[in-house]
């Protein structure tokens, strides 16, 4: 059992920053326009149908891991966000099939899955898979901001020839994943066949997962439970809750 206190490395937080600072130095008029059509596309969400109006700058700190609300109104202000094909302000509140891309005059890095020897927490591990306990804190798989000190960089140094999954080569073994700040139990396949099992057993929900969470108030039941789409409360954004229409 590997069960030490981990050490991630934070890089290139500043990534998205960095960027925003230099397309603002750049000339406006036909330079400006230059420069546009040389942006390169680095992210982009749709919208979901029937999803409520949200200002921009909120929809894009619940789709983006470490990128803070002050980043993605500098990004707005710099040009680099478009819905719909057109620069907007901070401020817009997107509407359902609404599509918004975020553009940055440098290219999509392309990063490699680089083995790293972080400490990881196994509880079980046969021939066809292993359970690991991931500390909270740490990401599952690299993405913007995050390019090293995930839990794929440390199954990596680890783990040697793990399956590689469809349609995502830089998430090998990897059949579900759970939040950064979630610590709780993973499963990751060693095999072909117990990556193709383990991934239809989740898409067809036949594995049970159980979450613990703290909460606080007065509550008039014991137990019971919550249906609903959760989201920030339209006239209380701060606060969460269950929403009646998503």
């Amino acid at each position: 059992m590997i069960n030490k206190e981990k050490d991630i490395s934070e890089t290139e937080n500043n990534e998205l920053e960095n960027n925003v600072i230099e397309n603002n130095t750049s000339n406006s008029g036909d330079q400006e326009e230059n420069e546009q059509d040389e942006l390169y596309e680095h992210h982009r969400f749709d919208v979901e149908k029937g999803h409520m109006m949200l200002r921009i700058d909120k929809f894009l700190m619940n789709r983006m891991s470490n990128v803070s609300r002050n980043k993605i109104q500098h990004a707005c202000e710099a040009g680099n966000i478009l819905v719909n094909g057109k620069v907007v302000k901070s401020s817009y509140k997107v509407k359902p099939l609404d599509q918004i891309q975020i553009v940055l005059p440098e290219p999509v890095r392309i990063h490699e899955l680089v083995p790293q020897d972080l400490p990881i927490n196994i509880t079980f591990e046969d021939d066809e898979f292993v359970i690991i306990n991931k500390n909270p804190g740490m990401v599952v798989h690299p993405a913007f901001g995050n390019y090293t000190g995930t839990l794929m960089n440390a199954l990596m140094f680890h783990f040697k020839n793990l399956p590689a999954s469809s349609g995502n080569m830089d998430r090998p073994g990897l059949v579900h994943r759970i939040d950064k700040n979630t610590s709780g139990l993973m499963v990751i396949a060693k095999t072909e066949r117990a990556m193709a099992t383990l991934a239809k057993e989740f898409f067809d929900r036949t594995i049970e997962r159980r979450y613990l969470a703290l909460v606080w108030g007065d509550f008039k039941e014991d137990e019971g439970t919550i249906i609903g789409h959760v989201g920030e409360k339209p006239k209380r954004p701060q606060d969460y809750g269950c929403l009646s229409k998503w």
